[in-house]
């Protein structure tokens, strides 16, 4: 008995001795994608001194250490948010946490494709496409006719992208394609609402026909863009139909090497409720075809509410887009959506935006007309000083045919 006592207070002395001498090991290994000669991030010393005094600061260690080892290629492939908007979280107030807000969850309407080939329910999916369209902006879709082994391959090489060193994907060109494809952040941010916790390589899928490489990795975003192409065209050829239309206009200035692939990475971002993943836009094209992971993060704009879109495995998502509501005068809704950061999860998408060539004009195909005239071009560089100059995107508010053009009320943010 006396020796288990004598035991007992040696282990427990020892134990406390051992948390008093402990020294804090550099957290931000594992929560910032900045290196240690950028400086510490603006909480670090803060929150190893909260945590001294609890005494757990040696388990931190422990766990730190493990996650480090797991985790050491994707802090190396992580942008350097803290470094380059320091400023940003510096001057931040106190108030504007965005999960604060109460939001529900939702399912999307969903449609059925194979019903297009059956005789007798054909017409009905197609009413159901129009009217998704109009009172939601926003539903999806199964048996599309693209192959699950066609995204799942994307998905790995979309992985084995990101998880390059951010100096070789920011110093690089992705696979030889046209243009510079990688992004991240917000170059023109002034506040951290206008942040997205986010990097992408935005291709052009004009550079497919100029192939520099026959890797895996361009050989699966080449059939993927053209399987997203065939649907589409598929979908807008319904949805101008549902207008009246025989769907040749689309055609005609919508071709696939007009249009882009996006692929999404959000890494986990340890200031979740204060920053975006993606911040609240509408899309700036026709349509967009979307495949996303099982972490939830996408929200939309309804009745004036946020409402959270709960991931279906199997399922793409389709959205109209500013060029739709124009050409439709205002019948399909290009939705205010945003996405949410996740403060231990990444979260992975591929976009594919249906986008006419730059000369195209965009007319409404009604009368009275809601907006005026204008070329994509024209639209696109609106959108583009307004995003440099205001911090958001108008939209469509700009090109509203009436004197009301000038009120930006209801102003939209950027893609």
């Amino acid at each position: 008995m006396i020796l288990i006592v004598i035991c007992r207070f040696i282990f427990i002395h020892t134990d406390l001795i051992t948390r008093a001498l402990s020294i804090p090991l550099p957290l931000p290994q594992l929560l910032w994608s900045s290196s240690m000669s950028e400086g510490p991030p603006f909480c670090e010393l803060k929150e190893a001194e909260r945590m001294e005094p609890l005494g757990i600061v040696s388990e931190a260690q422990e766990l730190s250490q493990s996650l480090a080892d797991r985790s050491a290629t994707m802090i190396d492939s992580n942008p350097p948010f803290f470094a380059a908007y320091g400023s940003l979280f510096r001057s931040r107030p106190a108030a504007g946490n965005h999960e604060a807000e109460a939001v529900e969850e939702c399912d999307l309407p969903i449609v059925d494709l194979s019903r297009l080939s059956d005789e007798l329910q054909a017409e009905q999916c197609k009413r159901e496409i129009v009217t998704a369209a109009s009172a939601w902006g926003f539903f999806q879709i199964v048996n599309h006719g693209i192959p699950n082994g066609v995204l799942d391959r994307l998905r790995a090489e979309q992985v084995r992208a990101f998880r390059q060193p951010f100096k070789k994907k920011a110093d690089e060109k992705f696979l030889g394609f046209l243009g510079d494809s990688y992004r991240w952040g917000a170059p023109t941010a002034t506040s951290l609402k206008q942040l997205s916790w986010l990097e992408a390589y935005h291709i052009p899928l004009s550079s497919a026909t100029h192939p520099a490489t026959t890797s895996t990795c361009r050989c699966v975003i080449e059939e993927l863009s053209s399987a997203m192409s065939r649907l589409a065209d598929r979908l807008m050829g319904i949805l101008a139909e549902g207008l009246g239309s025989d769907g040749s206009y689309i055609k005609d200035n919508c071709k696939r090497n007009t249009c882009y692939l996006r692929l999404n990475r959000y890494p986990p971002c340890p200031v979740a409720g204060e920053v975006f993943g993606l911040v609240p836009h509408t899309d700036t094209d026709f349509l967009t075809v979307l495949c996303q992971d099982d972490v939830i993060g996408l929200q939309l704009k309804k009745g004036g509410r946020w409402i959270a879109v709960r991931p279906n495995p199997g399922t793409l998502i389709i959205n109209v887009g500013d060029l739709f509501q124009a050409w439709s005068n205002g019948l399909y809704k290009s939705v205010e959506h945003r996405v949410m950061s996740n403060p231990h999860l990444e979260r992975f998408s591929v976009a594919y935006f249906v986008c006419p060539s730059k000369e195209t004009l965009i007319e409404s195909s009604a009368r009275p007309a809601i907006y005026r005239k204008f070329s994509f071009g024209e639209y696109r560089q609106q959108v583009q000083q307004d995003v440099t100059l205001l911090g958001y995107k108008v939209g469509l508010t700009r090109f509203l045919a009436s004197c009301r053009r000038n009120k930006h009320t209801n102003a939209q943010f950027p893609p």
